[in-house]
C-alpha cells in the first residue's frame, strides 16, 4: 500500500510509528498521524498546518492533556529497578536466537488511523498520495482523537479541512 505514498507522506508515517513507540503507546492513531506530519515538517500537509500555527510541540502537549503523559519511568529503567538488565536480557537473545528476536515490532495501527490512510488513498484519485491527502483523512474523522487535538488547540477544523482540499 505504501508504495504510492510520495516520499514526505512514507516520512510522515514513519515519523508517527516514531512519535508512538517513544511514547510507548500500543496502537498508532490519528494523533500520532497528526504528530507524523509535522515531525516531517516540509511535506505540503506540514505546510497547511503551519499556517494554522500547529507545531510539534503544541501537538504532543496536547496529546498529553487529552490523552495523557507518556510513562514516566521507560520500561527499560523500570525493569533495571527490579535487577533486570534489559540490554543483557536483548544480547543473549540476540546470540541464541538471531538479530530478528530482538527486533521491535511496529506499533499497530488502530481502525481510526487505518480509515484515515484509506481516505487518503481514495481521495488521491490514483495519483502519488501526499501528506495533504494524509491530513484530509485524518481530518475526515470528525470525531476523532487528531480532530479534537486541534480543537484543543483552537483550531478551526472546518476551514483546515477546506484549505486542504484547495
Amino acid at each position: 500500500m505504501f508504495e504510492l505514498f510520495t516520499d514526505e507522506a512514507r516520512t510522515a508515517i514513519l515519523e508517527a510509528q516514531a512519535e508512538a513507540t517513544a511514547r510507548s503507546d500500543t496502537a498508532l492513531g490519528c494523533e500520532h498521524l497528526l504528530v507524523g506530519l509535522l515531525r516531517e515538517g516540509s511535506g505540503l500537509g506540514a505546510r497547511i498546518l503551519g499556517e494554522w500555527s500547529v507545531t510539534t510541540d503544541a501537538a504532543r502537549a496536547a496529546v498529553d492533556d487529552l490523552y495523557g503523559p507518556p510513562p514516566a519511568v521507560p520500561p527499560g529503567e523500570a525493569l533495571a529497578s527490579i535487577g533486570i538488565d534489559l540490554e543483557q536480557v536483548n544480547t543473549r537473545l540476540t546470540e541464541s536466537f538471531g538479530a530478528a528476536a530482538t527486533a521491535p515490532a511496529p506499533t499497530p495501527y488502530d481502525a481510526e488511523a487505518r480509515e484515515a490512510l484509506t481516505t487518503a488513498l481514495d481521495e488521491a484519485g490514483g495519483r502519488d498520495v501526499g501528506t495533504e491527502h494524509v491530513l484530509s483523512g485524518v481530518l475526515g474523522r470528525s470525531d476523532g482523537r487528531a480532530v479534537k487535538l486541534l480543537e484543543h488547540l483552537g483550531v478551526d477544523v472546518a476551514a483546515l479541512a477546506a484549505r486542504v482540499r484547495t
